[in-house]
Formats: C-alpha cells, sequence, structure tokens
C-alpha cells in the first residue's frame, strides 16, 4: 500500500518506496512504550566494473533478489525501547552459528547510543505477514536488514531526544546522548528506560529521517570493532538453550526406524506389540518417511528401533549408484559451442566431476511438537519458517494459523534448516500419538535419507590467442538442487526486476545465474546450469552452486596461465577486472608468501571468488609426498595434508571483524573437507556412510597448523554477505595447489572419494546402530 510522503519534499512518482531524496521513512508505533520501524530503499543496481558485456550479477546479483523481496515488509519490524532502559528487536532470520544476532545488537546499539549488553536480540516466531522477509540464506541477512535496523534504531534515539527535550527543558540539537543516557547542558539528565513510555506513540504515525542523522563509519563506536559473540560463554559452559534443551512438558524422545533405501516408505510392522513391551517405549506409529518410536530416553527409543520389524516400498533410487547417476549427468549436458575463431587459436578445455556430499550439521535434525485436535506447537532451528509452517499445517491438517512456530537457535545448518523436513515429522508424530514428542534423528540418518549436496559435472572450453582468452564457455549439470524451501516464490516476486529475461528462467537457472561470476576479463563468456534426476533428497548446502562452479573454474584459470606460460598470480591479476579481487588476492598473496621455494611433492594455491557483494581469496600449501599421503589416521582418512592456509575476505563494510574471521575460518573447514574428504558413496539405491564416524569431513588431522584469516579493512557504506564466502576459495585453491603438487589436475572430488572407503559399512537393516556404551574409550 502507498504510504503518504507529506513534508518529505519529494515531488517524483518513481522514487523506491521508503526513501526519497531527503529522508528514510519510519514508523513510531502506537504501544505502550517506544516502538520503532523502518522502511528500506530498493537495492541500487550495481555497475559493471569495465566496459565489456557484464553478467547478470555485476548488475543485480542474488543478495539484490533476495534483498527487494523483503522489502514490502520491511516496516513490519520493529525495535522496542523498554522501561528497564534495554532494547529489544526480533530478528526475522534464524541463528544458525554465524553470528547474526551478536551483529544485529551491535548495529542497533550503534544508532541507537545504547551500550551492545543492553540490547536483547530473540529470533521472531513464524510471522506469515512477512512473505519474504524471514528467509535466512545467501548469506543475505546483513545485507538486507542493515538499513532498515539501522534507521528503524536512528528513529527510536529521534524520538527519545524528542522526549527528553521536553523533560529536560532543552532544544534537542543541545542534548546529547551515550551509553543509554541523554543529557542537557545544564547537567540534568534522563535515561532512555525513563523516557521509553514518554515517546512512545498513542497511535502509529509516520516519521521522517534526515540522513546525516544516521551515523558515519568515521562516528562509528561499535560497528567495526572486534566483538566477542554475545552468546558464546552460554554456548561453552551449556547454558545455551538449542532444541532439545527446551522443557515442553509431556514432549518425549521419539526417534524414527527409517527405510533401508532411498525414500522408501513403510508399509506395514510386523511386531508392533513387541516392540511397545519393551523398557520405556510408550508408543509406536507410521508416519510418511518412517516408523516413529517415542520412549523414555533416546537410547530406548534406539532400542525400539532396532527391534522394529518393517515391510517397506522400493525406494526412489532403487539400483543406483555413483557411476550411474553420473552417467545420467553427462547425457544431459549441454554441448560446448565456442564461436568460430581465428585459425591460430588454442583451444583448453578441462571436465570436473562432483560427487554426493552431506550437508549434515553438528546439531542432527531435531524438533518439539504438540499437536493438538484444534492447535499445533512447534520448536526447531528452521530458516524459512513461515513455509514450514503452511507444510506442518497441510501435513497435520490444520489451518496455517493454528501452528505457532517458535524459532529455536540451531546448531548449524549447511542448507539442512532451509526445509522443515525434522518439524514436519516430529509434528506428524505428535499427532500420530496424541502427546508431545522430542524427535531426533540418529547421525545414521542424516547421510542415508537426509538432505545431499547434488552431484553435478562441470566442462569448461577456453581459446586463446597472442596472450589473451576470446572466449570462455562452462557447462555445469547437476544432480536437481531442490528450492522447495521458498526461494522459489522470493525469485518469482521480483521476476520483473530481474536482467536479461532471467525472470522467464526456472528458479536453479536464475539462482545459477544471479550468483554465479566469473571476475576476469575473458572475451565472450558464457556460464550455464542444466539440472536433471529428481530422485534425490537434496538442498543447495553453504554456498549454493559456487564451491563447485568455482573450484573448476579456478582450475581451468591455472590451466590458461600455464598455456601462456604465466605464474598463477601475476595471470590473475592480468585478467581480474574487480579491484576488491585483486585486493583480496594480493593479501594472501603477500601474507601466505607466495612463490616461496617448496620441496618436490608439496606445493602452493591460489584461488579468489567473487560474490555476496565482496570477494575473497585463498592460499593454501599442500603437503602431497607418499609419507604423508600414506600416514596411519586412526579411524580416519590420510591423503593429503594442507599444512598452510591463509584466507582473506573484503566484505564491504564490516560490522563485526571478530565474527567475520569465524566465519572465514568454517568458510575454509568447508571448502577443505569438499577439495579432499568430505563425500557419500551411493552403491545398489543406499548411501554406505552412516554418521560422522565415517563421513570425513575436516577433522584435526586435516586442518593446517598454519592459519590465517583476514577481514580486509571496513570500505564503503554498505555491508557485504559472509557467512558463505570463505567456501568456495578454500575449495579452489585446495585443488589448485594438489594440481601443482602432484603435477597432476584432478578431475572428481573429493579427491580420496575414488579410494577404498576405509570403513566397515554400518548395516541398513537394523537402520541405526546400537547405542555405545564405552565412550570414553573412544576420546583422545
Amino acid at each position: 500500500m502507498a504510504r503518504p510522503r507529506s513534508g518529505l519534499g519529494s515531488d517524483s512518482d518513481n522514487e523506491p518506496k521508503g526513501v526519497s531524496r531527503r529522508g528514510f521513512l519510519g514508523y513510531v508505533i502506537a504501544a505502550g512504550t517506544l516502538v520503532v520501524a523502518a522502511e528500506a530503499e530498493l537495492s541500487p543496481p550495481a555497475s559493471a566494473a569495465v566496459p565489456s558485456l557484464p553478467q547478470p550479477p555485476e548488475i543485480y546479483d542474488l543478495n539484490d533478489a533476495l534483498t527487494d523481496a523483503g522489502l514490502p515488509t520491511s516496516q513490519l519490524i520493529t525495535v522496542t525501547m523498554h522501561p528497564d532502559g534495554t532494547a529489544s528487536f526480533e530478528l526475522p532470520r534464524a541463528e544458525v552459528g554465524q553470528g547474526i544476532t551478536t551483529s544485529t545488537a551491535m548495529i542497533i546499539a550503534e544508532e541507537l547510543d545504547l551500550p551492545v549488553d543492553k540490547v536483547r536480540i530473540t529470533l521472531a516466531p513464524a510471522r506469515p505477514e512477512l512473505i519474504f522477509n524471514q528467509a535466512t540464506g545467501g548469506s543475505n541477512t546483513t545485507i538486507s536488514t542493515f538499513t532498515p535496523i539501522r534507521v528503524a534504531a536512528a528513529i527510536a534515539k529521534q524520538q527519545l531526544l524528542e522526549a527528553a527535550s521536553i523533560l529536560l527543558g532543552a532544544t534537542v540539537a543541545r542534548l546529547t546522548a551515550k551509553s543509554g543516557v541523554i543529557t542537557a547542558p545544564d547537567g540534568s539528565s534522563a535515561t532512555y528506560g525513563q523516557l521509553a513510555t514518554k515517546a512512545a506513540a498513542a497511535e502509529t504515525r509516520q516519521v521522517s529521517l534526515d540522513p546525516s542523522k544516521l551515523k558515519t563509519a568515521s562516528d562509528f563506536t561499535v560497528v567495526g570493532k572486534p566483538h566477542n559473540r554475545l552468546d558464546a560463554l552460554d554456548i561453552v559452559t551449556g547454558k545455551k538453550q538449542f532444541t532439545m534443551d527446551l522443557d515442553v512438558p509431556g514432549a518425549l524422545p521419539t526417534m524414527l526406524c527409517r527405510p533401508p533405501t532411498l525414500n522408501g516408505k513403510p508399509k506395514a510392522i510386523r511386531n508392533k506389540a513387541d516392540v511397545l513391551r519393551l523398557p520405556g517405549v510408550t508408543d509406536v506409529a507410521i508416519i510418511p518417511t518412517g516408523v516413529a518410536v517415542r520412549a523414555r530416553t533416546f537410547g530406548q527409543c534406539i532400542d525400539g528401533v532396532r527391534a522394529l520389524r518393517v515391510d517397506w516400498t522400493a525406494g526412489s533410487a532403487e539400483g543406483a549408484d555413483d557411476e550411474s547417476v553420473l552417467a545420467n549427468l553427462r547425457k544431459a549436458e549441454l554441448p560446448l559451442a565456442v564461436p568460430k575463431v581465428p585459425i591460430l587459436a588454442k583451444t583448453v578445455e578441462a571436465d570436473f566431476e562432483f560427487m554426493f556430499r552431506s550437508s549434515a550439521a553438528l546439531e542432527p535434525n531435531c524438533a518439539i511438537a504438540d499437536v493438538r485436535d484444534d492447535s499445533a506447537e512447534v520448536w526447531a532451528g528452521l530458516k524459512v519458517p513461515i513455509v514450514a509452517q503452511g507444510e506442518i499445517a497441510q501435513a497435520v491438517g490444520l489451518p496455517q494459523n493454528k501452528v505457532k512456530v517458535n524459532v529455536i537457535t540451531g546448531g548449524g545448518s549447511f542448507g539442512h534448516k532451509l526445509f522443515a523436513d525434522h518439524a514436519i515429522e516430529a509434528a506428524q508424530a505428535s499427532k500420530a500419538f496424541g502427546k508431545p514428542v522430542r524427535l531426533m534423528w540418529h547421525r545414521a540418518d542424516e547421510p542415508r535419507q537426509g538432505r545431499l549436496h547434488p552431484m553435478a559435472t562441470s566442462r569448461i572450453r577456453a581459446t586463446v590467442l597472442a596472450g589473451n582468452v576470446l572466449t570462455y564457455e562452462q557447462r555445469h549439470t547437476s544432480v536437481e538442487t531442490s528450492f522447495r524451501h521458498g526461494l522459489g516464490e522470493m525469485l518469482t516476486s521480483v521476476a520483473t526486476k530481474l536482467p536479461g529475461g532471467l525472470g522467464n528462467l526456472a528458479v536453479a537457472e536464475v539462482a545459477f545465474a544471479l550468483s554465479q561470476e566469473l571476475p576476469y576479463d575473458f572475451g565472450v563468456v558464457d556460464q550455464t546450469l542444466t539440472e536433471t534426476d529428481q530422485r534425490f533428497n537434496t538442498g543447495s548446502m553453504r554456498n549454493i552452486y559456487s564451491p563447485d562452479v568455482r573450484c573448476a573454474s579456478e582450475l581451468m584459470v591455472d590451466l590458461l596461465g600455464r598455456a601462456m606460460g604465466k605464474d598463477p598470480l601475476a595471470f590473475r591479476l592480468e585478467f581480474l577486472k574487480s579491484d576488491k579481487a585483486k585486493g583480496v588476492l594480493r593479501k594472501v598473496a603477500e601474507v601466505g608468501g607466495w612463490g616461496r621455494k617448496m620441496p618436490a611433492g608439496t606445493a602452493q594455491g591460489i584461488a579468489i571468488h567473487k560474490e555476496y557483494k565482496g570477494a575473497s581469496a585463498c592460499l593454501v600449501e599442500i603437503d602431497c609426498r607418499p609419507e604423508t599421503v600414506n600416514r596411519k589416521v586412526r579411524d580416519g582418512v590420510a591423503g593429503p595434508r594442507v599444512t598452510k592456509a591463509v584466507i582473506a575476505l573484503d566484505a564491504g563494510l564490516v560490522i563485526n571483524p571478530r565474527g567475520l574471521e569465524a566465519q572465514l575460518m568454517g568458510g575454509f573447514a568447508d571448502g577443505l573437507a569438499l577439495a579432499l574428504t568430505s563425500s557419500v558413496h551411493l552403491r545398489n539405491g543406499q548411501i554406505l556412510e552412516a554418521s560422522w564416524d565415517n563421513y570425513f569431513y575436516t577433522r584435526q588431522w586435516n586442518v593446517p597448523p598454519d592459519f590465517t584469516a583476514i577481514a580486509m579493512p571496513s570500505n564503503g557504506d554498505q555491508p557485504g554477505g559472509a557467512g558463505e564466502a570463505g567456501v568456495a576459495c578454500s575449495v579452489a585453491a585446495v585443488a589448485c595447489a594438489y594440481a601443482r603438487a602432484t603435477g597432476k589436475v584432478p578431475t572428481r572430488f573429493p579427491i580420496n572419494h575414488d579410494d577404498p572407503i576405509g570403513f566397515e559399512v554400518k548395516p541398513f537393516i537394523p537402520p541405526v546402530p546400537e547405542s555405545p556404551t564405552d565412550g570414553l574409550n573412544r576420546t583422545y
């Protein structure tokens, strides 16, 4: 609905909603204490870095689309000032370890002139009225919420100053605000708490904020300064409340007996009465994805799951294995079609394969549900809670407004918590039992029935002539990536804004086109996505397509540099279009000592990535000597060892450098695993891995002993994304280092996928292993 603009001095009907040439719009909400909201401006298009044909992300990227989708409801996000002097904010995003509750508190504290420890950030429950403004993904949280939150906080401060002006008898211009106290020239003062009710509005009204009232970067005292996570102490001392820590009356442990093959369905239970007689077991029932067992303890749930005898339907991928899925991808690949080039041009080609990978987080999928005849309430880590609310309502046969979904801090996500699989199952089990449940997936369930990062191929062909790259084609072909978590609807809502007719493409193709940017001056560039094969449970994982696409691209960049006889660093600096990309590349080269002499069988690798309004670069050193590759690792895999890593990110305006560095550390760990060790093996329609003891994510023996994360100096007036920014360049740098150390370009990832699997495959019937009783013997 259009908002009145009287008094704002704007005479243009074409200005973006919520902003004029003279100021921001906000609202003082009718309430008993001060409540403030703000409207946000449309994302300004980026300009091409060089006068050559820009790719879509250089004009309008995925973050622009996600941000613009949430604009119509940005004024429904409010900052509240309380009589005790604290400010509160319900963040309509999910905290899953990325530290956004801390950075959000810092933004509010900055504009309010309030200590950070007086800002309370909670996670908003599902709010259908927010429509597309309650989705967490694409490293978009800070990018999309920065301006609305900042303006709301600044308007709150403005209203407090006006209330203080009346109370203290001084003009607003003569008042000073600091640490939650407003002081007049005569020394009289009032706290924010004392002013909160006086500044409140009897009715909602629109107000304007002069942009000059927002602090400039030179005035920042909180934003841009390193800050520990507000919840760090609670996390390490066990006080932090995750889903399984919540005390919901009557919610007993519940687990599922799952099918032996991917996506099989339960037909009948052959021994239900026997299982119900087991110690502690209270309920057994069939739900769509398996047989739910409710018991007094999770150990008793496991006993019940193992005792069940169930008849199952066939799975969705019966008889399939890695090679058969890969063969299907090869059939779906679009042909390369390099245009005619001069006869003296040289063609460089490469072809890469990426295996299935599990996106399981440290916290298993888990949810609490209490479903009644006329209502339901669910507690879970969910990144798109509005969509989850609708799916839960449909699953239990209730209207959506009768389902309350509480968003709980998650212990990681990596794509899993974009989907409501765990919450839906908990609700279905609760309805079947007529009792509250505390449902948790077993570790064995995660890789075998959970979300996988799709298998993919990436074929690249480039032509070079006279020291220039004339053409660059990349054909990325993937098992379907599921976007059935709300992203499709968000992209549809902004389809008319998408450049180059992208609004007419399928959701996956749009997501690919808006996120994949080749940041080099390589003549005619053509990157395309083809998706096929819908038999698998997939998700976007961390960084969506970029880890695979960038890994392939940066290996190709090294091949092109070699074809021209140029050093990998020098070649990149010569052809990169972005100053940000050049800056982070130079930084890691300087700190990492690029070009130093190294022993045979070891080498450096370097790579860059441009996305999320910023740029990242990584340098690694790898040891591929036989004595390292063949070292013995207890209950694990050895292989090449990365001994040193330097990673840098230019994220524009940096809110919390310490949080950004932590994100880079996590992103590097992901990239290292994707390059070397983490994948699942599909055999006869079954995933062999079952739990993290045989899914080889980065472990302590893989982590480089020499690691440096660098947050580039804060710059500009807008933040970029950080949560996923470190993954793609890390995968690529490790791959490039391996190629230089061994003299052989790797073509299948992770590099150790084809080695003997190195573990004893756990049985599929029963679907979970027996609970260990010797935990202390398994510690290091």
